[in-house]
């Protein structure tokens, strides 16, 4: 059982760190390039689908797998693997504060600004959205990292 929550663990938190990097390289700088209405306008709308099914066991599971693998005793895990797997949860934790406390506000202020000047709301948003989210993917990534090295 700690083996399968452990590879669960792994899978979910490689999930989602890979969607924190494709919006890293791919979707903001190509959003970056448009002029503030569309990318005002195409933020609001990926803010409003994001949060679906799918995203939310992935979020939750990048939190919940490593918790469990850690609680179930398991016979030979090394205090350094727990140590990496507990690490990982560190990353994981701190990147979902950097969400919650940072991304999710902006997010709302964003959606609350429809209607406004779209310049005005797109340089409250993009630059600190971005920074916040660099950190948050560097965060997923390292826990996606830790874990990798747990399991083998």
């Amino acid at each position: 059982m700690a083996s399968l929550l452990l590879a669960l663990a792994v899978l979910v938190t490689g999930l989602y760190a890979g969607f924190l990097v494709c919006f890293t390289i791919g979707v903001m700088p190509g959003l970056g390039l448009l002029p503030d209405e569309q990318f005002t306008a195409v933020m609001r709308r990926f803010n409003e689908k994001v949060p679906g099914p799918v995203f939310l066991v992935l979020f939750a599971g990048v939190i919940g797998f490593p918790v469990t693998a850690l609680l179930v005793p398991v016979d030979g895990r090394t205090a350094a693997e727990r140590g990496l797997v507990a690490g990982a949860l560190v990353c994981a934790v701190l990147g979902h504060l950097v969400t919650v406390g940072g991304n999710i506000p902006l997010n709302s202020a964003l959606a609350q600004s429809e209607g406004a000047d779209d310049s005005v709301a797109r340089r409250a948003f993009e630059t600190r959205w971005n920074n916040l989210h660099r950190i948050r993917t560097a965060l997923s990534t390292g826990a996606f990292a830790l874990l990798v090295a747990a399991a083998v």
